[in-house]
C-alpha cells in the first residue's frame, strides 16, 4: 500500500516539473514511460528505507546472565598421628626405618640385690628389628630414672637388620640411696633421634652383694654373632 502511495506522488511530481519547464512550444516535451516511472519509484523507496533504518535506534540486546563462579575451598587434610622419630639420619635412612627390640638380661636381672657403692656391670640382648643397620656412631644413653654412674656408650660398628647386640654398661650402686633403683637406656641415631624398645636396670640397693656382678667392665659394647 505505502508502495503504491510513493509511485503515485513521484508520478504527480513528474507531471509538474514537466509542466513548469520553459520554452517554446516547438520544443519536444520529454516523457517518461511507466517502466521508467516504477523504476524511479523503486530506487527512491529503497533510498527511504535506508534513511529510516539509519534514523531508528539500534536494539541493545539484554546481557546475558553470567553465573556467579563458585568458589570451593578444599577440606583440610585429616592430620594423622604425628609420627617420632622421622628426621633424616646419615647414610642408612631416615630414623622410621631402625628398629631395637629387647631380647634379654645378660646380667644384673631384675631386683638384683646390690650394696651401696657396690660396682656392677648391665649388659643388655637387644635386636635389630628394623629395616636399616644401626651405624657406627649411633649413642646407647640413659633416658629416665636413674644412671647409677653409667655413661653413654658409643656404637663402635654397623649392625645390620636382624643381628643381635649387647650392650654394656658400667654402674655403681648409690650410696644415699636405697629400695628399688631403676634407670631406662635407649639407642639414639647419629641425629639424637631415640628409636626402638627402652631397656632398663633394676636393682635393689640395700641386700647382700651378689656373688657374680656380670661381665668385666668395659666402655666398648661387644657385638654377638648370632644372627
Amino acid at each position: 500500500m505505502k508502495r503504491t502511495k510513493i509511485v503515485v506522488m513521484l508520478t504527480l511530481l513528474a507531471a509538474l516539473v514537466l509542466s513548469a519547464c520553459g520554452g517554446s512550444e516547438a520544443e519536444a516535451t520529454p516523457t517518461l514511460s511507466v517502466e521508467q516511472i516504477q523504476t524511479l519509484a523503486v530506487v527512491t523507496y529503497q533510498a527511504q528505507l535506508t534513511q529510516t533504518a539509519l534514523v531508528l535506534p539500534t536494539v541493545t540486546p539484554w546481557p546475558t546472565n553470567t553465573p556467579i563462579p563458585v568458589v570451593t575451598f578444599a577440606s583440610p587434610a585429616t592430620s594423622s598421628v604425628i609420627a617420632t622419630n622421622t628426621t633424616s639420619a646419615g647414610s642408612g635412612g631416615s630414623a622410621a626405618c631402625y628398629g631395637l627390640s629387647f631380647v634379654s638380661d645378660v646380667t644384673i636381672p631384675d631386683n638384683t640385690k646390690v650394696t651401696p657403692g657396690q660396682s656392677f656391670t648391665k649388659t643388655w640382648k637387644v635386636l635389630n628389628s628394623g629395616s636399616c643397620a644401626w651405624e657406627s656412631g649411633f649413642i646407647f644413653n640413659v633416658v629416665g630414672g636413674d644412671a647409677m654412674g653409667g655413661v653413654a656408650v658409643t656404637l663402635n660398628q654397623a649392625v645390620e637388620p636382624g643381628r643381635q647386640y649387647e650392650f654394656s654398661v658400667p654402674m655403681v650402686a648409690p650410696t644415699n640411696k636405697s629400695g628399688e633403683l631403676k634407670g631406662t637406656w635407649r639407642l639414639a641415631d647419629a641425629n639424637g633421634n631415640f628409636f626402638g624398645d627402652g631397656v632398663y636396670v633394676l636393682v635393689d640397693v640395700g641386700g647382700s652383694a651378689p656373688t657374680t656382678t656380670g661381665v668385666a667392665a668395659t666402655d666398648t659394647p661387644a657385638a654377638t654373632a648370632t644372627p
